[in-house]
């Protein structure tokens, strides 16, 4: 059966009451009449919406034309459709429970299995960067222990301060992740040409910052006892410097990629990077006999070779990664109230490190060679941890926040992820204590410095064994957006371990007493967070959300 030709005369002034014809015959095929509500009374309500759908949809120009025309509308083929619609509202329905009945619906054992494979492509997002700079210090060690000494303050400057631009990578992958689930890829579009022009600009100032005043800052952070290593270290600071503005480019649209659920891009980037740098440094060092500059140049390429594979990776989904979009006073208000929290925490955690390295720098050349071989080998190991903070800010919102939240999932999510995390733990902390004290000279032949790192195994192991499921809880803690505690709790953190490191320093506990100051600071956020979660008022427990509650970003 066929509805032929139909004509809607004058849409914007109503319907006029009429017929719809029904016609086997091909000889009327062009009949024309007007369409009425009470004419479709002798047409199913699915056929209904359909003819309704195909007169009223349209463009707005088209809506101001006199007269609407169909051309023999087959209702068979409407009927098809209809059925078709049906069967793909079912198959998007039951793929949406399915991912509703993900790893909060399973047994433990299977969680564990489900999390393992989720967070082990991730890792190696956030073992690169670290990788990097174990490999120069691996290289550097086997030529000069006053090099060596000179990478602690060089990577302070280099790779510690990045972690203050973390709160790029979190508003990135945010504000990026929720207007793609609102299916609005414009929004999307701009916010990563506003998130990229704020990663260039602080490139650029910070490129600026190592150029005119890394000297000073080098020769203010290793005091006068050490002012022999300030060169080596000021010229590892002014190569690496280069790279500035791509590497925080290169976060931002790492961070983008992630939002769009891609991690595979920028982990094929990283890989590169870390090969390059890893051959960059044999070549350069090794065999050229550059030493601390060639190291240098080495991981500044990777670096930039990276940040282009990361923009060329979004450039291929249909993002313009080369557009920089100025942003408004709103829009830099929208990012950093999202990500003012998260900054403080890092700034915490950088700071912290950053006065380990202050204190271990004061006592000697021997002592802090041996410092920046522990603390890299410890960066190195605490990064596997990472991928569980993410497993957790991915898998908690819903069972926190969501239309089918439950808080008996989430505890028991939580359990999975912590015994994933003890696990692991104890796993790093043999396997990290195990390489520097049975195969130390890997890192270096100096027999003095060999010794200092000895002193510091036990506080070592403690500090890493706990730090896996640290992140646990406090990725918890950001998926329940309880970042007022998670931010106030790492600041008295910080400030307690400060002054034990201020004792510690001032009474000569040496390198040894820097370290169990370290492992005093993880303990102690493990158990804050975990008190928090716990809690009858915590986010895990108490079913008054009003003081988390989720504000909604704005479009930029």
């Amino acid at each position: 059966m066929q509805i032929k030709t139909l004509t809607l005369t004058n849409p914007l002034q109503g319907f006029s009451q009429s017929f719809v014809i029904f016609n086997k015959t091909p000889a009327l095929s062009r009949f024309h009449t007007s369409l009425s509500p009470p004419s479709l009374r002798f047409c199913t309500p699915k056929i209904q919406h359909k003819l309704f759908r195909t007169f009223c949809i349209s463009s707005g120009e088209e809506l101001f034309k006199n007269e609407y025309t169909i051309e023999s509308i087959d209702s068979n083929s409407l009927c098809e459709n209809e059925e078709g619609e049906e069967e793909e509202e079912e198959e998007v329905k039951e793929e949406m429970a399915g991912k509703r009945e993900g790893l909060e619906t399973q047994s433990i054992w299977n969680q564990m299995k489900e999390i393992v494979m989720f967070t082990g492509p991730a890792a190696g997002l956030w073992i690169c960067w670290p990788l990097m700079s174990l490999i120069d210090t691996a290289v550097i060690g086997q030529g000069s222990s006053i090099e060596l000494a000179a990478l602690g303050p060089g990577t302070v400057i280099c790779d510690y301060l990045t972690y203050v631009f973390m709160f790029l990578s979190i508003a990135t992958s945010n504000m990026v992740a929720t207007s793609l689930a609102r299916r609005d890829k414009e929004a999307a579009q701009h916010q990563i040409s506003v998130l990229l022009f704020v990663g260039l600009a602080s490139g650029i100032l910070m490129f600026m910052f190592t150029r005119f005043f890394g000297s000073w800052a080098l020769t203010a952070f290793t005091g006068p006892k050490n002012v022999h290593i300030v060169p080596a270290a000021n010229t590892y600071v002014q190569i690496r410097g280069l790279a500035w503005p791509a590497a925080l480019v290169g976060l931002v649209a790492q961070s983008a990629s992630l939002g769009m659920k891609d991690s595979w891009g920028p982990l094929k980037a990283l890989a590169a990077a870390t090969v390059i740098n890893g051959v960059g440094d044999v070549v350069l060092c090794r065999f050229m006999g550059y030493g601390i500059a060639g190291a240098a140049w080495a991981t500044m390429v990777s670096q930039v070779v990276a940040a282009y594979m990361m923009v060329e990776s979004l450039n291929k989904k249909g993002y313009n990664a080369f557009a920089f979009a100025i942003p408004s006073p709103n829009e830099l208000v929208t990012i950093l109230g999202l990500a003012g929290p998260v900054f403080i925490t890092m700034m915490a955690k950088v700071a912290f490190y950053s006065l380990i390295i202050y204190f271990a720098t004061s006592m000697g050349t021997s002592t802090v060679a041996a410092h920046q071989v522990m603390i890299q080998t410890y960066s190195m190991c605490t990064v596997w941890g990472e991928p569980l903070s993410q497993t957790a800010q991915s898998f908690m919102p819903e069972l926190i926040h969501g239309v089918n939240r439950s808080l008996v999932k989430a505890r028991m999510l939580l359990k999975s992820l912590v015994i994933i995390g003890s696990t692991l733990g104890l796993l790093l902390g043999t396997i990290g204590t195990s390489v520097p004290w049975l195969f130390p000279n890997v890192f270096t032949p100096d027999q003095s410095v060999i010794q200092e790192m000895h002193k510091v195994l036990i506080p070592y192991f403690l500090a890493l064994v706990v730090t896996p499921s640290t992140h646990c809880l406090e990725g918890t803690l950001l998926a329940g957006r309880d970042l007022k505690f998670i931010s106030l709790s790492m600041s008295g953190c910080f400030s307690l371990g400060a002054l034990v490191l201020l004792l510690v320093s001032s009474r000569g506990y040496g390198l040894p007493g820097c370290w169990y100051a370290l492992a005093g600071f993880q303990w102690a956020r493990f158990l804050l967070s975990l008190w928090r979660l716990l809690s009858p008022d915590g986010i895990l427990y108490s079913d008054d959300m009003s003081q988390y509650k989720v504000e909604k970003l704005k479009a930029a």
